[in-house]
């Protein structure tokens, strides 16, 4: 096995170019994994640490019609400054951030290397959909952004060419509250059973979502988004900032719960995260909502087994 230590971007294009099977490492927090356990020995390593821009990220602020705020968050940004400097930018990754692993994993783990990683089950991954990402990548022959809806291609696959980087993460500075909750065996250092990210988008009106570990990809409960937008918007919620009724909650968690697709795994069975789903849908959807109305007073907890902290 080859070690590749590029000292800048342009070499480490460079790089994957000539070497299109050469696998990026940045944290190694999957990569290691895999190669320890012989389940993948590539011919050669591509190290990332030495390229400091990718640990960085940058707030741009809103135009004068409150559009265009957004934060582009480097690749090889780690969860835990994610958790310390854009909670409030990016509550819902930070949420979700909380629940990756021990804090040796969150130091050293990040957003791009979950992404390259594509696994259903990562963390990241909900709170992502939901936020309408955009994943920057780049190889020799320019740079293009995949909005995340199309980032996903199939089981730990994306839509990387073979000679493409991941070079950053654009995501909206949130406009409204945002949630994430996940399931587990125990509270840390576990793989979701699955997950369920919310975002509520008050400026559009709308309300986006993610699913993790409940299907082949990562996906978004459409189903339940397009009736959850009509009913508000029917129901005058937004306006009115009214508790959202039992029955909405109820369809919504439904809808959610038949927006995914598990399998019968040794972590659970396809019932119970289809189950699962639904009562996380419906959870996240009313500690958002609370947070919309200004009831929520500040930190907390829900639930247990890695249940989501609302900001």
């Amino acid at each position: 096995m080859d070690f590749l230590r590029p000292a800048t971007w342009e070499e480490a294009l460079a790089a994957k170019a000539e070497h299109p099977t050469a696998v990026p490492i940045a944290g190694g927090t999957d990569v290691m994994v895999e190669i320890n356990f012989d389940h993948r020995r590539p011919q050669y390593l591509l190290d990332l640490n030495r390229i400091g821009e990718l640990s960085d990220w940058e707030v741009s602020e809103a135009d004068e019609v409150g559009e265009g705020a957004s934060v582009r968050l480097g690749a090889s940004v780690p969860y835990t400054r994610i958790m310390d400097h854009l909670r409030a930018e990016l509550p819902g990754l930070a949420l979700a951030s909380h629940t990756v692993a021990s804090p040796q994993i969150r130091n050293r783990g990040s957003v791009g290397g979950n992404l390259g990683t594509a696994s259903p089950a990562g963390d990241a991954h909900p709170a992502l959909l939901a936020a309408g990402a955009e994943v920057e990548v780049e190889s020799v022959r320019g740079s293009r952004l995949i909005p995340i809806d199309e980032f996903f291609t199939g089981v730990k696959r994306n839509a990387l060419a073979a000679d493409e980087l991941i070079r950053a993460v654009h995501i909206e500075k949130a406009d409204g509250p945002q949630q994430f909750s996940k399931v587990g065996t125990r509270n840390a250092m576990v793989i979701a059973v699955c997950a369920f990210g919310l975002a509520l988008h008050p400026r559009t009106r709308t309300v986006r979502t993610g699913i993790g570990s409940a299907a082949p990809t990562p996906v978004r409960a459409k189903a339940a988004e397009v009736f959850l937008n009509a009913a508000l918007e029917e129901g005058g919620f937004w306006d009115s900032g009214k508790i959202i009724t039992p029955s909405i909650a109820k369809r919504f968690a439904e809808l959610a719960s038949g927006d995914c697709s598990p399998i019968d795994d040794v972590r659970g069975t396809a019932s119970y995260r289809r189950h699962a789903v639904g009562v996380m849908a419906r959870r996240t959807l009313g500690w958002a909502w609370e947070a919309y109305r200004g009831n929520a007073d500040g930190p907390c907890t829900h639930g247990s087994k890695g249940g989501a902290q609302c900001a």
